[in-house]
């Protein structure tokens, strides 16, 4: 009985197992030479948390920065979403504020994903350290991170939807990017 009140799913053995969260913080990121981020700015969906997580894990993310969270980062579908991911990619909760400070001082290019922007995503140059910022699927990124970014960034779509799941966005622009940087896989 207070199994199942705790347990997640159904049908899974009785273990029951208690860890103390990892809390990273900003001052705890080791970017490499050449670093690319995930910025997520106030997800609300855990599912599309854990997937953008995942989609971070399998393109070589340096890290993911949550900024202004509407979720827990280590909420249940956030977690079983990752498939894991959440404890292979460095996250860090932080505001928006403290975000981009990081980034100046590690001379890290932001790039944000936004509907007006003019620049399509595959004429821009995503070979220097950069992060991308995405937001939330109903309003986009906020106006704080449209006057922070040193660019603007569009995703070409030629249907007659005018935006994407932000975790196929993330998928798209994380994987353009590792194209243009050589990585294999």
């Amino acid at each position: 009985m207070v199994f199942e009140k705790i347990a997640y799913r159904t049908g899974v053995p009785n273990v029951v197992a208690v860890f103390k969260m990892k809390n990273n913080g900003l001052a705890d990121l080791r970017l490499s030479d050449n670093p690319l981020l995930l910025i997520i700015e106030s997800v609300e969906k855990p599912g599309n948390l854990g997937a953008m997580l995942r989609t971070a894990d399998a393109a070589g993310v340096d890290a993911v920065l949550v900024c202004d969270p509407h979720t827990d980062i280590f909420n249940p579908n956030a977690i079983r979403a990752s498939l894991g991911a959440i404890f292979t990619v460095p996250v860090v909760a932080c505001s928006s504020e403290e975000a981009v400070a990081f980034l100046r001082s590690n001379q890290v290019k932001i790039m944000a994903t936004w509907l007006e922007a003019a620049k399509p995503l595959y004429s821009a140059d995503l070979r220097q350290p950069l992060a991308f910022v995405l937001g939330t699927e109903a309003t986009g990124i906020s106006p704080y991170w449209v006057e922070q970014s040193d660019e603007r960034l569009i995703i070409p779509m030629t249907g007659q939807v005018d935006s994407l799941n932000v975790s196929a966005s993330a998928a798209i622009v994380l994987f353009e990017a590792m194209r243009q940087r050589g990585k294999k896989v």
